[in-house]
């Protein structure tokens, strides 16, 4: 057989999958794609403009520019406490989506088994099939969040568990944690013995507390993977740039992989991302008030229109539950787009506890988003009670 069975077991991108769809549509508004509608700011630009007028094209070290690493971790200690060495335990990625997949294949064994809470970003659960791993769905309660808990983490541990994945903010509800959440299920984590891969890239748009990062806690920074970039706070998806921080031995295991694989990000990106990092700057302040404006708006009018919304704490996604109208999610999205021409995602891909329920960016301008509600509202009172539209 030509296709490898890890390679068979895997199911394509339920978003990618729904945006084949949209293309070669005509006047369709997307809510779907979690990208920034900001362009990158200018002085990130200018710099990687000026960098390759200087003549920077050529390779990097594997781990990244040491001026890179070196800001990052000026970056993280000045932000939160943490101190990392960019030495030893700084990996500059391919956005966070590399230092995800990086980070599976250096810890995971054949069946070994990683925590997964459900709803979950797409790539989750196939990165770790493909390392030979065996996700462990946890499936959240939507009355208290779409958030786990240390015991949710308690008793879906065996033996074979390795780690768990947590991502806060969260694609695609929007959950984060609090101080006092994050070091309960820290807790659970070290009496566990697991390795926590924190996926946390929307750090800088939590809107009604701080961000904790769960290596700050005592006990949690020699067992955790700290993963994070520039493609959310800085509008930066299209560089693809991000960083890994972590203990020694698990950074340099996924040194050893990126070396074979990517063997550096491009330059010109790291250029940029070492002007992202100067403190001072306040684009990202600017961006984040947008992004709580419209994260108001989106919820009041979701709730408005019928489809019950709780306010996502990050991010820039609703979760919104459609359950009231009777169709399945992906219906539910098929049947918008094609009649509304409004795109967004259905809760499926993302696990079977998305069922019936949609993603909603709300990245997309004021005027983008006005439209599409008048749109969905639209759709909604088309829909015979109790029957299809």
């Amino acid at each position: 057989m030509r296709i490898s069975k890890a390679a068979q077991q895997i199911p394509p991108s339920g978003i990618r999958v729904f945006f084949d769809l949209v293309l070669g549509m005509k006047d369709v508004i997307s809510l779907g794609v979690g990208e920034p509608d900001f362009v990158t700011p200018w002085n990130i630009r200018e710099r990687a403009i000026y960098s390759l007028e200087q003549g920077y094209t050529s390779y990097t070290s594997n781990k990244g520019m040491i001026e890179l690493r070196v800001a990052v971790s000026k970056h993280l200690k000045r932000k939160y406490g943490l101190d990392y060495d960019p030495e030893e335990e700084i990996l500059i990625t391919v956005g966070v989506s590399e230092g995800m997949d990086l980070s599976f294949r250096a810890i995971v064994d054949r069946g070994d088994k990683i925590l997964v809470p459900e709803p979950y970003y797409v790539c989750y659960g196939p990165m770790t099939t493909l390392c030979g791993g065996k996700p462990v769905f946890i499936k959240t309660d939507p009355s208290k969040g779409f958030k786990i808990t240390a015991k949710d983490i308690n008793k879906s541990c065996d033996k074979k568990t390795k780690g768990i994945i947590l991502n806060y903010p969260n694609n695609p509800t929007g959950a984060s944690y609090s101080g006092s959440e994050i070091k309960s299920l820290a807790g659970a984590i070290k009496k566990n013995d697991l390795i926590a891969i924190s996926d946390e890239i929307y750090c800088d748009l939590t809107y009604d507390s701080p961000h904790v990062p769960i290596a700050t806690l005592p006990g949690m920074k020699e067992r955790t993977i700290y993963l994070n970039g520039f493609s959310k706070a800085f509008a930066m998806t299209g560089w693809r740039i991000g960083y890994a921080c972590g203990p020694k031995d698990i950074i340099a295991a996924m040194t050893k992989i990126h070396q074979y694989t990517m063997m550096c990000v491009p330059i010109t990106s790291q250029m940029a991302a070492l002007e992202a990092l100067k403190p001072g700057d306040r684009s990202v302040d600017e961006m984040k008030k947008e992004y709580r404006r419209r994260r108001e708006f989106t919820v009041s009018r979701l709730n408005e229109i019928g489809l019950s919304c709780h306010k996502p704490e990050g991010a820039f996604y609703a979760f919104p539950s459609i359950k009231k109208t009777g169709l399945k999610s992906m219906d539910f999205a098929r049947l918008l787009l094609e009649k509304e021409k409004v795109a967004v995602v259905p809760g499926t891909a993302f696990g079977s506890s998305g069922e019936g329920y949609l993603r909603i960016s709300y990245a997309s301008n004021m005027d983008k988003l006005k439209e599409a509600f008048i749109r969905i509202e639209r759709f909604l009172s088309s829909r015979p009670k109790g029957g299809a539209i």
